[in-house]
């Protein structure tokens, strides 16, 4: 019901956890907007533990604003306090939503809206000097701007807001950058390096080139991704170790085929490549331990691979390809 009320308000360039639209539209908003607005700095912003630090008394008095019905608001307020249970004990929560809760992430998208949204297309119409662009997803928000000048002044009202609501903003992870498509050609045209990356949706976002030298915002897996889910898949080969390798070959094929279908972007291949080398290579390292009184040779390996192949890369969204 609260979903129904709230998607009429939300603007458009909100994309978490809403019917009908995925982090992969969130990737294309921010590609497209890039690519064909005059935008030259981007403002990659991130929000201190969002989830954990959701005051709620302004979030009650923030729904107050669009539901009457104070039985809703109620059970809200309950639901907010209702605590977690952590190892068999329970505490109590003062302030954030509930964790893995199914109303959390209607909950966040509603106290965004009117904390951050409203605010910054209202900032954009009436404060900023050339175009501003944003994009959303929960609480991972990219800004794009005309100005350098629009953009520092975004930045340290950007933090005032927040403050007002308590929150902040995670210095080490927020970062203003020059981005675009006229700073990558002024550079090009230097000499210089292209423009910095950055991050968003589990994407490094980079400044690139097309193979008949059209401007193209290109995206690959972010490597902390990578890296922290390696070692995650290490410790769990490990924990398998001498499970059946029929079983094993359906496991790691399974990861292989969700990691392609989130990260299977064009100009992401490479990095989809790496990542199934690591995982081959992981599993001859579990298979090779395992075996005591003949070592397994990358020949036998390579043999088992016949026969039980993993899934290689493809990439699966090409309708998200734009190039200018």
């Amino acid at each position: 019901m609260l979903s129904a009320i709230y998607e009429a308000d939300f603007l458009g360039f909100s994309y978490g956890f809403r019917p009908g639209r995925s982090p992969h539209k969130a990737l294309a908003a921010v590609q497209r907007a890039l690519m064909t607005q005059k935008v030259s700095w981007v403002l990659d912003a991130d929000i201190r533990s969002f989830f954990d630090s959701v005051n709620h008394e302004w979030l009650l008095k923030i729904m107050a604003h669009r539901i009457a019905d104070r039985r809703i608001l109620q059970l809200i307020g309950k639901w907010l306090r209702a605590g977690v249970l952590e190892s068999g004990e329970w505490q109590e929560t003062e302030e954030g939503t509930p964790q893995g809760a199914a109303i959390s992430p209607l909950l966040a998208n509603v106290f965004l809206h009117y904390v951050l949204d409203l605010w910054v297309h209202h900032w954009r119409k009436h404060s900023a000097c050339g175009q501003v662009i944003i994009v959303r997803y929960c609480d991972d928000v990219v800004l794009g701007f005309q100005y350098k000048k629009d953009a520092e002044r975004m930045l340290k009202d950007l933090k005032e807001r927040l403050g007002k609501f308590c929150l902040e903003l995670k210095e080490e992870k927020t970062r203003l950058i020059e981005f675009g498509r006229l700073p990558a050609i002024n550079r090009a045209q230097k000499g210089e390096r292209r423009p910095k990356t950055f991050a968003f949706l589990g994407f490094t976002h980079y400044c690139g080139w097309t193979r008949d030298r059209r401007f193209m915002v290109k995206r690959k897996t972010d490597r902390r991704r990578i890296t922290r889910k390696l070692k995650e898949l290490r410790q769990e080969a490990h924990r398998r170790m001498h499970t059946p390798v029929a079983e094993q070959h359906k496991w790691l094929s399974s990861v292989l085929r969700g990691h392609y279908a989130y990260y299977g972007l064009p100009a992401n291949f490479r990095s989809m490549a790496g990542f199934y080398h690591e995982v081959r290579r992981l599993w001859y390292r579990s298979l090779k331990k395992r075996s005591q009184r003949r070592p397994l040779s990358w020949d036998r390996f390579n043999e088992l691979q016949k026969r039980l192949p993993l899934p290689k890369p493809r990439i699966i969204h090409m309708q998200y390809a734009l190039a200018i």
